[in-house]
């Protein structure tokens, strides 16, 4: 079973629906989470039935490692390999969930070789992390 040639400057995306069926698009780096919905509508694959399409381009989201994927962030952003296929969810829903509290990750810069600081209790409206290296997501 031969695998598909993908030039290495574009990111393949292997999107699949609900219903199990998949297709593959090729993106650049740039595109947009919004861009590649309303690609993908707009070129809906003959293989995916019309019922599973939805009625606008604006509902259909992109679900990435369990993440609901926000319209402006971009391929690049998430660190996706060029000339490799990364796979996601295609799905049909109005509005994205509003993160929780357990959805927050704290995404740490240090060495993998040093000692993380204690974690230090931030205050609700903050977004930076235990330390100026680190962010909370």
């Amino acid at each position: 079973m031969g695998t598909k040639s993908v030039s290495s400057d574009i990111i393949n995306l292997k999107l699949i629906l609900v219903s199990g069926k998949t297709a593959e698009f090729q993106f650049q780096p740039t595109t947009t989470a919004a861009d590649i919905a309303k690609y993908v509508f707009e070129n809906w694959p003959e293989g995916w039935a019309i019922e599973e399409k939805a009625d606008r381009f604006e509902v259909l989201r992109l679900i990435y490692q369990g993440r609901f994927l926000h319209g402006n962030v971009t391929l690049s952003a998430l660190h996706l390999q060029q000339g490799k296929t990364t796979v996601m969810h295609l799905v049909q829903r109005e509005h994205l969930p509003e993160p929780t509290n357990g959805d927050q990750k704290r995404k740490h810069k240090h060495d993998n070789n040093q000692e993380e600081p204690p974690a230090q209790p931030l205050p609700s409206n903050s977004t930076s992390g235990c330390c100026d290296a680190c962010s909370i997501l």
